[in-house]
């Protein structure tokens, strides 16, 4: 999704998605490095092939909207059966993840209202665009 903002002349949007794959990382690592600190074994699956083309701004971020949503549900099922499993360590960290889900959904959902506001304003778009790209790598 960046390379495709970015192909866009979307810059803000374009950071804005390399921050969140970074953060998106970081948390893998963390799940990784929980399982591999309790002697589980680690077997990555194949990725698929992203799409390259997003359909603009708002197709591109109700994209993401899904994609989070999905996570959201993956991460239940985990807690869900953390807790029929009696698994108190993955509760624990997955409480963690709940959280995050809550506030990536949030984050992407505020960014799909502002885009629909700005709707087809120009300016109005490259102001969310300088918005976008001020998104501080702490986030």
């Amino acid at each position: 999704m960046s390379a495709y903002f970015e192909i866009e002349n979307l810059p803000g949007f374009a950071s804005w998605m390399r921050m969140q794959h970074q953060e998106e990382v970081t948390h893998a690592m963390r799940l990784f490095d929980f399982l591999l600190a309790r002697g589980e074994w680690v077997e990555l699956q194949a990725i698929e092939k992203p799409p390259s083309d997003f359909g603009g701004p708002l197709a591109g971020m109700e994209q993401a909207l899904a994609h989070e949503q999905k996570v959201t549900v993956a991460i239940n099922k985990l807690y869900e059966l953390a807790i029929k499993e009696k698994d108190y360590p993955a509760q624990f960290e997955l409480q963690w993840f709940i959280s995050e889900q809550m506030e990536e959904e949030k984050t992407v959902s505020d960014i799909i209202a502002r885009i629909k506001l700005a709707g087809d304003s120009g300016p109005a778009m490259l102001m969310l665009d300088k918005e976008l790209g001020g998104r501080a790598a702490a986030e």
